[in-house]
């Protein structure tokens, strides 16, 4: 039989073991713009590479927040983004108004997994046509995980989704040893670097089309484990990440500097 038999519903399998719909919401994520996500000891780091439809509209959110502790980087269908990030906070307020505490990453990535397979067992509904980066800080520490259509989760240590993603994957494979020991402001420079590997020659990181989202853990002076403190998760948007790529650009002169003399 063709395929198109096994492509009009998400609870059809095909032959070869495969549902076609849930391919087709991957290919979502595929066509929206790069997020990367990269973590270390004390910091994650999301940044995402934003895109306007056209030149009199606005650009699109990438990252958004959820909590105090956590954010997350969409890539695919931005309505299907909202629904699940609505779903997110409403399950963070939750956990705060009856625990009093906020909720673990691992139990929200449990939850939002559960709700896109649920969308792969029952006739007439169809999967989300989004991918996310969840970012987020909870006892054990930074996280970083990656949520995907058919409701698979993994915790990673560095990730990039979207279009053109696979150079800033590469970066992050060569890179990956130095992100643990990384501070604050080299790991925002690694996403930078990173996100700036997928452009096309004629593009380049602006104010407009590049943010930033960081949560970690602030140190105190007594250095033991419970003597820390969440860094709550900050989006830098608009003009607030214009010093993050001045930063960024001085780092690659200097280092074009150095090649020159020697």
């Amino acid at each position: 039989m063709f395929r198109n038999n096994y492509d009009n519903d998400s609870v059809t399998f095909s032959p070869q073991g495969r549902i076609f719909q849930v391919e087709y919401a991957q290919e979502a994520v595929k066509q929206g713009s790069v997020v990367v996500g990269l973590v270390s000891k004390t910091h994650a780091v999301l940044v995402g590479l934003k895109r306007n439809a056209e030149e009199l509209s606005s650009y699109q959110k990438k990252v958004i927040e959820i909590d105090t502790h956590m954010g997350i980087a969409i890539a695919g269908l931005s309505s299907d983004a909202r629904v699940l990030s609505n779903f997110m906070k409403q399950q963070s307020l939750g956990s705060r108004m009856t625990y009093g505490r906020a909720i673990p990453l691992d139990r929200i990535v449990t939850q939002i997994g559960d709700r896109a397979q649920t969308n792969t067992q029952h006739y007439g509904k169809r999967p989300y046509g989004v991918g996310l980066l969840v970012a987020g800080v909870d006892d054990a520490g930074p996280h970083l995980f990656e949520f995907q259509p058919s409701g698979m989760t993994q915790e990673m240590l560095a990730c990039a989704i979207g279009a053109r993603s696979q150079m800033a994957r590469t970066y992050l494979e060569r890179n990956l040893a130095e992100f643990a020991d990384c501070s604050r402001e080299e790991l925002i420079s690694h996403g930078l670097k990173a996100l700036r590997e997928t452009l096309s020659q004629d593009k380049e990181l602006t104010i407009d089309n590049t943010t930033v989202g960081v949560v970690g853990l602030v140190p105190k002076e007594s250095a033991t484990p419970s003597g820390t403190k969440l860094e709550k998760f900050k989006l830098y948007d608009g003009q607030d990440i214009g010093a993050l790529l001045e930063a960024l650009d001085g780092a690659a002169a200097e280092g074009e500097m150095e090649v020159d003399t020697q």
